[in-house]
């Protein structure tokens, strides 16, 4: 087991719903990784509660949420709610895949910090993330 390494920013990468398509939710996670983050990857497939449940497990200070689907209104609203429930509203949300402009909006009005849509540059997501989680020493 490595030690964690102080400061390292860490980031639950998450595919929520019935979406099977999880290459661009690897492709995210490996660049973060490359850019020195920690990342834990949950897989396919994963619930608002277990997803809410891995970020608390894993003292994590970002999580991303992965949605092809269309099923973003449904499951990020409820994510946000469990966060709130758990006191967790420190953790910084994004959200990436096939959303919709006015749906990006709506997602933002929620709390969710950026959205990031097809096309995006992994340098982007990456600059994102450093510059909006307060590192603590």
């Amino acid at each position: 087991m490595n030690p964690r390494v102080l400061n390292q920013i860490r980031v639950l990468v998450a595919k929520p719903g019935l979406d099977g398509h999880d290459r661009g939710a690897k492709v995210i996670a490996r660049a973060l990784r490359d850019a020195g983050m920690e990342v834990i990857y949950t897989g396919l497939r994963q619930t608002p509660e277990m997803i809410v449940n891995t970020a608390l497990q894993e003292d994590v200070q970002v999580i991303g949420l992965s949605i092809l689907s269309g099923a973003h209104n449904a499951i990020v609203p409820r994510v946000m709610e469990l966060l709130t429930q758990k006191q967790m509203s420190d953790v910084l949300v994004i959200v990436g895949g096939i959303v919709p402009d006015e749906d990006a909006a709506q997602l933002k009005r929620l709390g969710v910090a950026e959205v990031f849509q097809p096309g995006a540059s992994l340098d982007h997501i990456v600059d994102f993330i450093r510059a909006s989680v307060k590192q603590t020493v």
